[in-house]
């Protein structure tokens, strides 16, 4: 049994990152920057951002956080990206989410240009991903997919399960995973036999949030399960994954928090390089 340390593989992903901008200063005396814009002052968002730039910093990221009232006008913030779209300094930009409701998300992420847009949501970035085409990759699906090649390099023929079907993580991992030649499944909260399911895979990816929601005995012998989910109980955080159970029989399985989590933050970073580095084309 494998215990995927995403720590250790965020770590390392980082200090690759960190000789690539060394030798992106060199070649072309600036660095990548990363600008985030956070609004109100929800605490888990504040956290996110803190890390994030933390992040940024250590690995020679030039990182700038704009931050405003819950109670900022849609226009502000839409004419702020504007002005960051046309700024050579700002290689990647992302606006924080969830956002306030009287600022329409859809308005918001569909002005941020795509070729700064280094959380992958713009529909542009969407289409190219499903087409195979270059573009931003979501940042946690990419984690996932890092930390699934680490196990299993070879994923050709691999029967996925992924749990979960939303934008942010179910739909751009099976876009992911189709590109590796496996056969991919999306199941959700609502399919008929989810247990069944799960029982005929090689890989599993859990982003339903339900907490505890994959048991013992939904898992085959030598599965590789990757559990997205964090869910706040009276024990603490836990994954959608019933750890303890499935430990005992996966081939190996991400922990929470300690698994996926570290590795959203260095895919972040990753894509705010290679969007500048598709810029210097």
């Amino acid at each position: 049994m494998i215990l995927i340390d995403g720590k250790k593989a965020a770590t390392e992903l980082k200090e690759e990152l960190k000789q690539e901008i060394s030798q992106i200063k060199k070649k072309y005396n600036k660095v990548p920057g990363l600008t985030v814009i956070l609004i109100g002052d929800m605490a888990p968002s504040q956290i996110y951002v803190r890390n994030k730039e933390k992040s940024a910093i250590e690995v020679g990221l030039k990182s700038e956080v704009i931050k405003y009232s819950n109670n900022v006008e849609e226009k502000i913030v839409l004419d702020k990206i504007n002005e960051l779209n046309k700024d050579d300094s700002v290689s990647g930009i992302l606006v924080q989410l969830p956002l306030p409701n009287h600022i329409d998300k859809q308005k918001v992420i569909e002005a941020i240009i795509p070729s700064k847009d280094v959380d992958g949501f713009h529909p542009m970035n969407v289409g190219n991903l499903s087409s195979g085409y270059e573009c931003s990759i979501p940042c946690t699906p990419l984690g996932c997919y890092l930390l699934i090649k680490k196990i299993e390099p070879k994923l050709s023929g691999k029967k996925v399960i992924i749990i979960g079907r939303s934008n942010l993580n179910g739909k751009p991992m099976a876009q992911l995973l189709l590109k590796e030649n496996c056969t991919v499944t999306i199941t959700h909260s609502k399919t008929k036999d989810l247990k069944a399911e799960c029982l005929q895979a090689d890989i599993i990816v859990a982003a339903v949030g339900i907490p505890e929601l994959i048991r013992g005995d939904w898992v085959k012998k030598n599965t590789i399960v990757i559990d997205v989910g964090i869910n706040k109980t009276e024990r603490g955080i836990v994954g959608d994954v019933h750890f303890k159970e499935v430990f005992k029989v996966a081939k190996a399985l991400t922990p929470v928090p300690g698994g996926v989590g570290p590795m959203t933050i260095a895919c972040l970073l990753k894509n705010t390089i290679d969007c500048f580095k598709r810029s210097q084309k």
